[in-house]
């Protein structure tokens, strides 16, 4: 049964590629630059992100992904092709299972943090969302912090890139 939650995910991949298209072209120092206010560098930042949306998929769907999800504490940096393949993994995992679910599926109890809190798959669910779109921003102020145009994010360039609306020309 079709929710309409997919399109919360393919929002969040459309986004996450942008991003990384964006961050790719930064020096290893730009990547490493830490500003108050946000979670750590970019780099950090970026694999805090992709490893949770890894953490959070593999709760929602069970058992995926099949790989190590990335631990932001790793020394050896990854690269972005490998970044973008596991964004792309972890999101395309949450599409499907979404376009799937059942309300009531939803609704099923978890057990997280190693079982000291309980919440409806529901909130996993959101939260793979609401996480991603926080540390987005906080990599955007980075961005902006070092001078760097960061690219637009938000649902209404999404509307216009990827799903071809927008402004309606007379």
């Amino acid at each position: 049964m079709a929710t309409g939650l997919s399109d919360f995910f393919k929002y969040n991949l459309w986004a996450n590629l942008r991003l990384l298209d964006t961050c790719e072209q930064l020096t290893d120092a730009q990547l490493d630059a830490v500003f108050p206010g946000t979670y750590g560098s970019i780099r950090v930042t970026l694999k805090h992100m992709l490893g949770a949306e890894e953490g959070y998929a593999a709760r929602s769907v069970g058992g995926f992904p099949t790989t190590p999800t990335l631990r932001e504490d790793e020394e050896a940096p990854r690269s972005f092709a490998e970044l973008r393949e596991r964004a792309r993994r972890s999101s395309e995992a949450m599409i499907a299972f979404t376009e799937q679910v059942t309300p009531e599926q939803l609704q099923v109890i978890q057990l997280l943090d190693e079982g000291t809190y309980r919440a409806p798959l529901l909130v996993t669910v959101i939260q793979f969302v609401d996480h991603g779109i926080d540390h987005r921003t906080q990599i955007c102020t980075a961005l902006t912090q070092l001078g760097i145009q960061s690219p637009e994010l938000d649902v209404w360039a999404y509307n216009e890139a990827a799903l071809g609306y927008g402004e309606i020309k007379q």
